[in-house]
């Protein structure tokens, strides 16, 4: 009886010593686990989402107002090059770090008239600049204007020509007599040269009145491309 007493003592004190080594073994601080407050997770989700849609509308006012711009043609005066209704996208960058070129396409504004126009660069600074019904020179050259070739082959064919025979169809005119380009401006005209009021009329266009070049058609998706620009 008495050993029996002994055994379940030793028993006893074997169970105690192993709940004792537990105990301190899930309070030692090595073994410690630390439980996340409720909701930290969805919360650092819920951050980092806003994060980026912050990023993001950063990165549109960029772009929208600093990069590109979208414009509308609105009027008959670059087909058929440019339609109304089509959307392209205005690179306002470029001419920030270089001058405008013969034959790019540029939107520029009109204070006159309230709004904005789309035109091919024809002259640049120091250019001597004539315009003789379908025939243009600069510097005393005469000049091929590709994105003509259609339309003045399509009047020839008619027995006429393409550019109309008003007192402004060509340059210079009675509106503007001096036909060298001056230091910071472009000279300008529609591709549709009968129905466009461009430099002939409006005169010389000031650089620091130009948004960008159009660099592409993005509407009606079918017509999606880049501009062909000279």
């Amino acid at each position: 009886m008495d050993q029996q007493h002994r055994e379940d003592e030793k028993n006893l004190e074997s169970v105690d010593s192993s709940q004792t080594d537990h105990i301190q073994t899930a309070t030692h601080p090595g073994a410690e686990r630390t439980v996340p407050p409720k909701g930290g997770k969805a919360q650092k989700e819920v951050f980092e989402w806003v994060k980026a849609l912050a990023i993001a509308a950063l990165l549109v006012l960029v772009i929208r107002y600093f990069l590109f711009a979208p414009f509308i043609v609105d009027g008959p005066s670059m087909q058929p090059t440019f339609y109304t209704g089509e959307r392209l996208i205005v690179n306002k960058i470029i001419y920030e770090v270089r001058k405008p070129k013969h034959g790019e396409v540029v939107v520029f504004h009109v204070p006159e008239e309230g709004r904005d126009f789309i035109k091919r660069v024809i002259g640049v600074p120091g250019d001597k600049v004539k315009l003789e019904g379908d025939n243009l020179y600069i510097n005393g050259k005469k000049v091929d204007e590709p994105y003509l070739k259609q339309s003045i082959a399509n009047a020839k064919a008619e027995g006429h020509i393409f550019n109309n025979d008003g007192p402004t169809a060509n340059f210079p005119n009675e509106n503007f007599t001096t036909d060298i380009v001056p230091e910071g401006y472009i000279l300008a005209f529609g591709d549709n040269r009968p129905e466009s009021k461009d430099s002939r009329i409006i005169g010389y266009v000031p650089m620091s009145h130009i948004v960008g070049r159009a660099d592409v058609i993005f509407w009606p998706i079918k017509k999606v491309e880049f501009v062909k620009h000279g």
